[in-house]
């Protein structure tokens, strides 16, 4: 018997996706799919196999015009269908505000929507589009977010991946100087041990000779006194005050002194401490190492690192390259790689021949994007070519007048005072101390606009002990 509905739904349904096929394609073995269904189940089989059969296809198939089209008429036949009353098979041209039914001309009519608010179809319709495409476009704007961070994330990956190598070799740089470090003063106490080992070796046979010779007068003496009391009694009165005072020889005490060994002690004792801290005394460090991570585009830091200076290029920098979180991205400025919260810190700046710089503290929360001017929660000093001033998070500027352009600058912070002191290096002169009640992290902050550079001095482990 013939169905009265000229569609069947499941002809037109696909058996990967369960949803009106869209752009179906026929395989081999006859059966249909949508292209973009089949080519993504390719995509994770081992096979380019039916899912439904299971046969194989290896070409690739082809469009199956006449199912799109009887799809684009069923979905027709389908938006038509619902246009309809299922009650009075009348178009529905109104929807009930009560109720939020569509209805006809005859529903609208009935007992149960007679007395109710109606409002025409289209005019719902361009209300509820309206709601939609301001909620589409939220979606694409969250999309373009996603994209770009995205994006961001494979730049990160691809600077990760370029910087590693290099990290690598400058590590085992590193490594290669701390052995060549180990490897002198391993040489430098093999000869401490040989030259020990020769001076008192001579010290010993110093020693052996000289016993050696009281060894020779002592066998001289006793042999003479033997023959002597062989000589007869008449000899040996004649002779025996001569013998008695050859008898009473003594020589010196050939016993041993302190010191006559090896000092084992000395080059085994605490052996892996002793060696660190000669080579510790040795080496050079720096108190703050800059974080070459927060470094905004146009400042360029060296190796260590321990330098900044201002590249001043005038081109067009790809900022998406770099562009994460901890970055300043409008001010020159760079912070320290550690933070602090406790404790007395101090390091000192060669400022050189830099004309436009500051140094001093930024607290972690300090904003590092959109900003105009210097950034809020700083504290520095700095010199703009000519004047000396210092500057609060307030951003208020205070020039220090009386001061000539320093060379090299102090900053001592002393968090358990609350203290903050810039002072000139050389004539150990205080600019300016401020006085704040640190709560949050602060770490070291370097501002430049000029391509002489901002160095960190080095010292010693040997000026702390």
């Amino acid at each position: 018997m013939a169905s009265k509905r000229p569609f069947c739904d499941a002809d037109f349904l696909c058996a990967v996706c369960h949803d009106v096929f869209d752009r179906p394609v026929v395989l081999l073995c006859g059966h249909s799919f949508c292209r973009g269904c089949i080519e993504q189940y390719w995509s994770v089989s081992d096979s380019r196999q039916c899912p439904m059969c299971r046969q194989i296809s290896a070409n690739t198939p082809s469009l199956n015009l006449a199912l799109g089209n009887l799809c684009q008429a069923f979905l027709h036949h389908k938006r038509h269908l619902e246009e309809l009353c299922e009650v009075h098979q009348e178009k529905r041209t109104l929807v009930c505000c009560v109720d939020e039914q569509l209805l006809c001309e005859i529903c609208r009519q009935s007992e149960e929507h007679r007395n109710h608010t109606h409002r025409p179809v289209q005019e719902v319709v361009e209300e509820h589009k309206g709601v939609l495409r301001s909620k589409l476009d939220l979606l694409k704007k969250n999309m373009e977010l996603m994209q770009q961070a995205d994006f961001e994330c494979d730049l990160l990956a691809l600077k990760m991946n370029h910087d590693a190598p290099d990290l690598e070799n400058r590590i085992k740089a590193g490594f290669k100087d701390i052995h060549q470090l180990l490897d002198d003063e391993e040489k430098a106490m093999f000869n401490d041990l040989k030259l020990e080992k020769k001076e008192k070796l001579e010290s010993l046979k110093s020693k052996n000779e000289m016993i050696s010779e009281v060894i020779h007068n002592l066998t001289t003496t006793i042999k003479d006194l033997e023959k002597e009391l062989d000589s007869g009694d008449i000899r040996i009165i004649r002779n025996f005050k001569d013998a008695l005072v050859r008898a009473q020889c003594k020589p010196e005490d050939p016993e041993m002194t302190p010191g006559d060994l090896i000092d084992i002690a000395k080059y085994v004792g605490n052996f892996n401490h002793n060696v660190w801290e000669k080579i510790r005394r040795s080496i050079t460090y720096t108190p703050v190492v800059l974080d070459p991570n927060t470094a905004n585009f146009h400042l360029t830091l060296s190796v260590d690192p321990t330098s900044v200076w201002n590249h001043n290029k005038s081109e067009v920098i790809n900022e998406q390259s770099n562009n994460n979180i901890e970055r300043f991205a409008d001010c020159p400025c760079v912070l320290g790689y550690v933070g602090y919260s406790t404790g007395t810190h101090t390091w000192d700046v060669d400022v050189g021949q830099n004309t436009s710089w500051m140094v001093g503290v930024a607290v972690e929360s300090v904003q590092r994007k959109g900003t105009n001017g210097l950034p809020s929660g700083i504290w520095c000093i700095g010199h703009d070519g000519e004047v000396l001033s210092v500057t609060d998070p307030l951003e208020s500027r205070v020039p220090l007048h009386g001061f000539a352009k320093p060379t090299a600058v102090r900053v001592n912070l002393d968090l358990s005072e609350g203290r903050l002191s810039f002072s000139d290096l050389l004539e150990e002169t205080v600019y300016h101390t401020f006085t704040h009640n640190f709560i949050e992290k602060v770490f070291p902050f370097f501002y430049t606009k000029c391509h002489f550079p901002l160095t960190i001095l080095p010292k010693s482990f040997k000026e702390e002990i």
